[in-house]
């Protein structure tokens, strides 16, 4: 394995790994640390602490099932925060491994909710004067349903949020 740093002297020194991860959060990698070992110790009994990556794969999944449970002790007694950042750790150095390859590309965004609506619009019920290209005196209003600013005209409030589908949203 190559070295993970560059190359160039200055862009070695502009990657501060002790100075800017390692002194900032001594606590957190040391927690992130002891997950490596329990995870180690729990999937490679009696082997010298590695990364096996074929016991797990779902980095992001797995991710969010602690993320759901952030700020108490998994059974193990190691929090769920610290396998949160060993996880997130995990996805970046695989989708770092990836972008060193010349056909990797950023995936696209998944779409918005809105722009779902937008092309569903029928199935939605979407039918007001936001979906036409008229022009509309609009003020910014907050959906709370799906939280996003919706232009509205002033007098007809109600229609800015026929996006979904309930006419007695309330603002």
């Amino acid at each position: 394995m190559s070295s993970p740093l560059p190359k160039d002297s200055q862009e070695r020194k502009d990657t501060p790994v002790y100075a800017g991860v390692l002194k900032y959060f001594p606590r957190a990698i040391a927690a992130v640390a002891q997950v490596s070992k329990a995870g180690n110790d729990q999937h490679n009994p009696g082997t010298d602490l590695h990364w096996d990556r074929d016991k797990s794969g779902d980095e992001l999944d797995a991710l969010t099932r602690h993320l759901m449970e952030a700020g108490t002790m998994d059974t193990d007694g190691i929090p769920h925060s610290a396998k949160v950042a060993w996880r997130a750790l995990a996805n970046l150095e695989k989708e770092l491994e990836q972008m060193e390859d010349d056909t990797w590309q950023w995936p696209s965004p998944a779409p918005t909710f809105h722009e779902v609506v937008l092309k569903n619009k029928e199935a939605f019920g979407y039918e007001t004067k936001m979906q036409s290209n008229e022009p509309v005196e609009a003020r910014p209003l907050n959906c709370t349903a799906c939280w996003m600013s919706q232009p509205a005209e002033t007098p007809k409030k109600r229609d800015a949020f026929a996006h979904l589908g309930n006419r007695d949203h309330d603002t």
